[in-house]
């Protein structure tokens, strides 16, 4: 590279993030900053100043306790996912950033996780695997007295929980066997009959749970007999359906307010999200004032006047805004840094459909280089998502724009079994039909000449299950990639279910299949079964705490490689986890796995 192209490579891998977490009563936000290297909390006053709060080895996340000068403090260690809670007392405000042993132990045994999922003025609600290291239980611990009642103990796959407006009763979103679908259980009180709302043999997904008014009824995110997600109000017996925002054509997303009376609702249109502020009855208040086509997350203030916008767009790291809940109209809070002439270099897609042979179309951006390299002319990555019951956003991304920088011309498909294109869509992959997915790689391979690009120098890049489909590209079609760069992505399918964390393998096997009945498919889809053809250079990137994919998966690709002389790199990173949260590791392992591709893809 250049020195004017590295020194714009470093200036991306080194812009920092920010995300809102939570509002309190007097409008101070609690954010999340990675100033530090990793995202680590900061107060905004309503004035605009700021204070840091964490100094964390580790990122961590937050939620203030209402009617106090407190945060509830989520972090792990070196991102093993063994989430433990601890108590930030913001009375007197830390004159510098507090370490983990000014923090005071809420819920920690760092043999298992604590996921916050609540918190009221007198309790905070998280799940747990404590019970058994796989079953998770939704456990309610009273602030002042330690006590903890566990109000779910059900089994499977905790979501996500959401506690009644009187506290006595708690909404469970779980994971169901069904593949990419969930269900809803409400515990307490307000239970009817056994507590079940949804169906758990639907193939559905709902989610977003929130409280109606009056505790009556349930205000959920879902695709319930229905191939686009919708707002609706449901049932506590999940009789009754009423739908309160719909739409024929697009994914809906739901942010209810605290009290249930209003509702954020987005629309996903091809990567990008449109907000609008409803009534609980569905009745539309306003649209919301969004700077840039990207992706938002709101947060909503506890008097529902105001609410908080995390944005991010393909040309916007990050950025935060207040928006006024009544009108839409949104006053810049803090925003990322960019230099001039980064922003000069940033690249915004285009949206195309890519043809497969079997009638489907796979939704794809494209991001173009913003300078001409005559040696990266014509090369390509295509950077593929993990999930795989996910979707590639139009939201900002170092890596892309890193790829971009460097002269290469970055595709980042939707490839079958993505979400927020429908039901049908992500369900093109369940279990048996996984290789159909690894199928649109190769359909997008035979659309590159159409786009002025060299099928024979384009790579394939990707993350978890993308990192999957390189292995799968490189193992499976042999002759159409140039080179692979896996981020902690699987080798087999069959040992990476016989590794993975215990609680996590009941929930990937509704998706890739069971051990006990589809060990044959397993094999038949795991990269390392076809080593012997792969021929490609592969640069493997992995956390050594990772909780999800253990390192073994790509030792064992790295180890059965070597013995066959093919190059392979690969990068252990030993305070990570699943990816690399920490900006030091970030700004070590892009920069070599982008000069490894630039040595491959060069003419």
């Amino acid at each position: 590279m250049s020195t004017s192209t590295d020194t714009t490579v470093r200036s991306l891998l080194d812009l920092r993030t920010w995300v809102a977490f939570d509002v309190d009563d007097a409008g101070r936000v609690l954010a999340g900053h990675d100033e530090l290297g990793t995202l680590q909390l900061v107060e905004i006053e309503p004035d605009g100043a700021r204070t840091p709060l964490t100094a964390l080895a580790g990122r961590c996340s937050g939620r203030y306790v209402p009617g106090r000068r407190q945060v509830v403090v989520q972090h792990d260690t070196d991102g093993d996912e063994l989430m433990q809670l601890s108590l930030l007392d913001l009375t007197v405000p830390p004159a510098e950033p507090v370490t983990l042993a000014g923090l005071v132990p809420l819920v920690r045994d760092e043999r298992f996780m604590h996921v916050l999922q609540d918190v009221t003025a007198d309790s905070v609600v998280f799940h747990t695997n404590r019970r058994n290291g796989v079953d998770m239980d939704v456990v309610v611990r009273d602030l002042a007295t330690g006590s903890e009642r566990v109000v779910h103990d059900g089994g499977g796959y905790v979501a996500a929980a959401a506690v009644s407006h009187d506290h006595g009763s708690v909404a469970v979103t779980g994971l169901s066997l069904r593949p990419a679908s969930t269900l809803v259980r409400v515990s307490g009180p307000r239970a009817v009959g056994d507590g079940t709302v949804t169906d758990p043999d639907e193939h559905a997904r709902h989610s977003q749970v929130a409280w109606a008014p009056g505790d009556e009824a349930l205000l959920v995110e879902s695709n319930h007999e229905r191939e686009f997600t919708g707002i609706a109000r449901v049932s506590l017996d999940g009789r009754e359906w009423t739908w309160l925002v719909t739409d024929e054509a697009h994914d809906l997303r739901l942010w209810a307010s605290p009290s249930g009376r209003a509702m954020v609702v987005g629309t996903v249109r091809d990567g990008a999200v449109a907000l609008a502020v409803h009534e609980g009855d569905g009745a539309l208040r306003c649209t919301v004032e969004v700077p840039g086509e990207g992706v938002p997350d709101v947060v909503w203030a506890a008097d529902e006047q105001r609410l908080v916008l995390t944005l991010s767009t393909p040309t916007d790291p990050s950025s935060l805004h207040l928006v006024d809940a009544t009108t839409g109209a949104s006053t810049p809070l803090a925003a990322v840094e960019v230099p001039a002439d980064v922003r000069a270099s940033l690249a915004a897609p285009t949206v195309h459909r890519v043809p497969t042979p079997d009638g489907e179309e796979v939704p794809l951006f494209r991001y173009s280089p913003a300078g001409d390299d005559p040696a990266l002319a014509g090369a390509s990555v295509l950077l593929v998502h993990g999930g795989p019951e996910s979707a590639s956003m139009r939201s900002f991304s170092p890596v892309v724009q890193v790829l971009c920088a460097t002269g290469l011309t970055v595709l980042v498909p939707n490839v079958r079994g993505s979400t927020t294109y429908g039901k049908r869509w992500y369900s093109l992959d369940d279990v048996r039909l996984r290789l159909d997915s690894v199928a649109d790689l190769a359909a997008i391979h035979d659309w590159l000449p159409s786009q002025g690009l060299d099928p024979a120098r384009s790579a394939l890049w990707g993350g978890s299950y993308g990192g999957y489909m390189v292995l799968a590209g490189v193992s499976m079609q042999p002759e159409r990639w140039a080179a692979g760069v896996d981020i902690v992505g699987m080798s087999s399918l069959v040992t990476f279910l016989e590794n993975t964390s215990p609680y996590r393998v009941a929930y990937r096997e509704r998706e890739y299949g069971s051990l006990a009945e589809d060990r044959d498919f397993l094999l038949e889809a795991s990269p390392i079964t076809y080593l012997d053809d792969i021929v490609a250079p592969l640069f493997v990137i992995h956390g050594a705490n990772d909780p999800r994919v253990p390192l073994s998966e790509a030792e064992q690709i790295r180890d059965a490689l070597a013995g066959r002389g093919i190059d392979c790199a690969l990068r252990v990173y030993h305070d990570e986890g699943h990816g690399l949260a920490k900006r030091e590791n970030r700004q070590d392992a892009y920069p070599a796995a982008i000069g490894f591709l630039r040595r491959h893809l060069a003419r």
